[in-house]
């Protein structure tokens, strides 16, 4: 007679575990979207996430500044990989459109691909808006490899501009990605009208609009 093995068909200790991890990841993600993070407490993430124990949260990440960046990694890891085969693509020599919509095409088909509802982008806002925690989406922006190569295509491109309105016109770039993404995933979350159908065309108006930031004359007043 032939003896067959029993199938465990319960979930091993570190699969539990990393289920719990996804619960909380998502469920603080949309929360610091709509909210703002430190509006939203560990106990409430840890409701949302259907956990009983209301030390979840810091089980398993420990401090709120940790949260923040694992949600930032779990997504930023994504677009670097669409970013990444991007940048490899590109065409030598590369132009401003080009290495622009390097940095906006990647986050809006990521968020293409997640599909609605996402919150990664309000998150972003949120993040970014907070001085505490935007140094932490900073830090983890600033070490993807793609995204430094974009930036020096980008500076080659515009080594004629004098350094404070070069500086001055990446503060103007970051907030128009940032927040006109955040705007464009809050209007599909509340089912409201867009002025792009798609993500795909709202990314080329944004690049539409960043070029022209970046090629606008400069005014002397001096």
């Amino acid at each position: 007679m032939v003896m067959m093995n029993k199938v465990d068909d319960n979930p091993s200790r570190a699969e539990r575990a990393h289920a719990t991890r996804e619960l909380i990841l998502t469920a603080a993600e949309r929360l610091f979207a709509e909210h703002g993070v430190l509006a939203v407490s560990n106990r409430q993430v840890s409701e949302a996430a259907g956990q009983g124990n209301n030390t979840a949260v810091g089980y398993h990440f420990g401090t709120k500044a940790d949260l923040v960046r694992a949600i930032a990694r779990k997504h930023l890891a994504q677009i670097e990989e669409i970013r990444q085969r991007m940048v490899a693509d590109i065409g030598d020599p590369a132009d401003v459109r080009a290495w622009i919509t390097c940095l906006v095409r990647p986050v809006t088909e990521h968020l293409a691909e997640v599909g609605s509802p996402t919150w990664f982008a309000r998150f972003g806002a949120q993040v970014m808006t907070d001085p505490t925690l935007r140094p932490i989406l900073v830090e983890e922006t600033q070490s993807s490899p793609s995204l430094v190569r974009i930036l020096s295509g980008l500076n080659a491109c515009l080594s004629d501009l004098p350094d404070d309105v070069r500086a001055e016109r990446y503060d103007m770039a970051r907030q128009l990605l940032v927040h006109m993404i955040a705007e464009r995933e809050r209007a599909l979350a509340d089912n409201t009208p867009t002025p792009r159908a798609s993500w795909h065309d709202a990314a080329t108006g944004l690049v539409d609009a960043l070029v022209g930031l970046w090629l606008a004359p400069v005014t002397n007043d001096s």
